[in-house]
């Protein structure tokens, strides 16, 4: 149900595509919807009112396509298939605020009422249409977007690589072109717009080009809402879709005037890389002419491939989110969707890799630190832990660091790159486990009582932290922890401030804890026979001890303007001094992602000349199955210039 004007200090307006309901939605679709839950939640930890939109785009050629594959009326096609997103949602704790569909009559008013308003204004005129048109992205194309391959065959529409159909029919228009300046100017005025930057450089690039004025009717197809006017058209899928971020708070409704200005502009508007030029060229455009603010930013995210391919219903590689959380849960496919899953790049997903992460990020980094603390406090009639009243310099050393965390935690959250915010959280988690290892609260509680209580206390303080932060991600596992230690959780509370003011001052009642993630079993090779090595793998101890290999932590990332797969960067390798090394993980990495990375260098190398830059060693990487290079971390408390041995 729609919110009612917020009265907390901060709102937050987020949304995500609205989904063709085609067929039912995959992990592809689950990713934005994710992506927005994760900004709503976060902004309720720092409490804000927030309002999440999502739903389903119901209406188009396709889908009439598809009902008449199916036998049924588009109505009852689309009714049909709701409920295979709303549950999914559901099942993944999807904290929407409304769920639109733009077969929604309140929705069809609004468009219609819109469309007549530009007409009157002069921004639609009645036209012929002719050119290549892209069925799958519901999207005329132009010579840009378009590859002709074979000889006498219709040309491969680069938006999706399927075959463009030619089209010509008399449409309404939308005088896109007359706002071409308009666009340049604040796309100028406003860099920060989209994230991440290089998507605004492509949006600047095509707009230059010149723009064509878009049509925003179709003729020969009748499943769509009625054109005002004409009742021979219908609304071109996009105009009819684009307008629900505005029709599901109020818009065109002078009963909700109230509600529709509290929410709107909106905040944060979620979508993937190929309907970019929709949301980024199209969409500001039309606010343009209604006289409505831009949204504030575009969250624009890369694909998750399969095997190298972008996932997709139409090459059948699509993962179903609803089978793969009964097979691992909900919140560890939330947390490696956030953490390992880029958006500023497309990401391949396989299950050995998101095991493999469930094993060590979850059940052994957090999860056994949980445990083991509860266990020992427990086991030693620890159940009511006191604040503590004295603090050794562990402790605070300790507290520290989570200020630290939290300042840069926050600075990659307000930049919507959770995969570097949670990277950052989960060195605090290290420092968690290296306190509690370092300080032996086992031997302590034989010795000193009260210094144990101390560690416990300053262990939970810091595990309540964690858990603060890592509850936009795993839900429903912190509210189940946070039980565990006695901790009362309010959605709508500031947390972010309280953490800010760092008090250990909190006692906790803690009670047993069912581990809070499974652990799988690695997938061990087959033992029975004894593969033959080549005798050319081998390598003399005394060739591999003349390599040098040591830590060097990364501190500045240059870009390498005549090449599109180098870096230059400069490494702090300790006792070796600075090193420029050359890398070549451009298309993987972003200089962002690789600052302050701490990982293995080879520093004897003979020293090479790459595009005039004198590369003085080699950045060590491990290349997955689909051929991503992944960097090889060290572990944080490993000074720089460790020689490996």
């Amino acid at each position: 149900m729609a919110n009612n004007k917020t009265t907390a200090l901060c709102s937050f307006y987020v949304t995500t595509p609205i989904y063709y309901v085609n067929a039912k939605p995959h992990l592809g679709s689950l990713y934005p919807t994710l992506l927005a839950d994760v900004a709503a939640r976060w902004n309720r930890l720092k409490g804000c009112d927030t309002f999440m939109l999502t739903g389903t785009d119901e209406h188009g050629q396709k889908v009439a396509e598809a009902a008449e594959k199916m036998g049924m009326q588009p109505q009852a096609f689309v009714d049909s298939l709701v409920p295979a997103f709303k549950e999914p949602w559901k099942q993944y704790n999807i904290a929407y605020n409304h769920f639109i569909r733009t077969t929604d009559q309140y929705h069809v008013k609004a468009v219609q009422d819109w469309i007549v308003q530009l007409q009157k204004q002069g921004d639609i005129y009645k036209a012929t249409y002719e050119g290549w048109y892209d069925l799958s992205q519901e999207a005329f194309l132009t010579e840009k977007d378009l590859e002709f391959r074979e000889p006498g065959e219709p040309p491969v529409s680069l938006m999706s690589g399927n075959k463009a159909r030619w089209v010509s029919e008399e449409c309404y228009f939308f005088k896109l072109s007359a706002y071409q300046d308009r666009l340049l100017k604040f796309y100028k005025e406003n860099p920060d717009f989209i994230t991440p930057p290089e998507r605004l450089n492509e949006v600047i690039s095509f707009v230059e080009n010149g723009l064509k004025d878009l049509s925003i009717s179709r003729k020969t197809i009748t499943w769509g809402i009625p054109f005002p006017g004409d009742p021979s058209h219908v609304t071109y899928v996009w105009a009819d879709a684009l307008n629900n971020y505005l029709t599901a708070i109020g818009f065109g409704d002078k009963n909700r005037t109230e509600e529709f200005n509290t929410w709107w502009p909106a905040d944060l508007q979620v979508l993937g890389k190929d309907i970019v030029r929709f949301h980024a060229v199209y969409w500001p455009a039309f606010l343009m002419a209604t006289g409505l603010p831009l949204p504030r930013k575009l969250l624009v995210h890369g694909w998750i491939r399969i095997n190298g391919e972008k996932m997709s219903k139409s090459l059948g590689n699509v993962v179903d989110p609803v089978e793969l959380g009964k097979q691992y849960g909900i919140d560890p496919i939330r947390y490696y969707l956030m953490r390992y899953v880029a958006i500023s790049q497309d990401s391949s997903f396989n299950t050995e890799d998101l095991e493999n992460r469930i094993n060590t990020d979850l059940a052994n980094d957090f999860g056994n630190l949980v445990n083991r603390m509860l266990t020992l406090a427990l086991k030693n009639n620890l159940a009511h832990v006191p604040a503590p009243w004295h603090r050794h310099d562990a402790d605070v050393q300790l507290q520290n660091a989570m200020h630290k965390m939290l300042e840069d935690f926050e600075r990659e959250m307000s930049r919507y790159y959770y995969h570097q915010a949670y990277a950052v959280l989960w060195r605090f988690v290290a420092s968690v486990n290296r306190y509690f290892h370092d300080q032996e609260p086992w031997k302590l509680v034989k010795t000193d009582t009260e210094r144990f209580a101390e560690v416990i206390s300053t262990t939970c303080h810091a595990i309540k932290a964690i858990g603060l932060l890592l509850w936009p991600v795993m839900p429903a596992t912190i509210e189940k922890l946070f039980k565990a230690l006695g901790v009362e959780f309010t959605e709508g509370t500031n947390y972010i401030t309280l953490l800010h003011e760092g008090k250990f001052n909190t006692d906790f009642t803690l009670s047993p804890l069912e581990p809070l993630f499974t652990k799988y079993e690695e997938k061990k090779p087959d033992m029975t026979t004894t593969p033959e090595i080549p005798v050319q793998n081998y390598l003399a101890i005394e060739d591999f001890i003349k390599t040098e290999l040591a830590v060097g932590t990364i501190t500045a990332v240059e870009d390498v303007a005549k090449s599109d797969k180098i870096y230059k960067l400069t490494v702090d390798c300790g006792t070796y001094g600075l090193r420029t090394i050359c890398a070549g993980v451009k298309k993987f990495y972003t200089p962002e992602e690789l600052m302050g990375i701490k990982t293995v260098f080879v520093l004897n190398l003979k020293p090479r000349e790459l595009f005039g830059i004198t590369s003085q060693g080699m950045m060590l990487m491990a290349t997955n199955s689909d051929g991503k290079p992944t960097i090889v971390r060290a572990d944080e408390s490993v000074p720089a210039g460790t020689k490996l041995k």
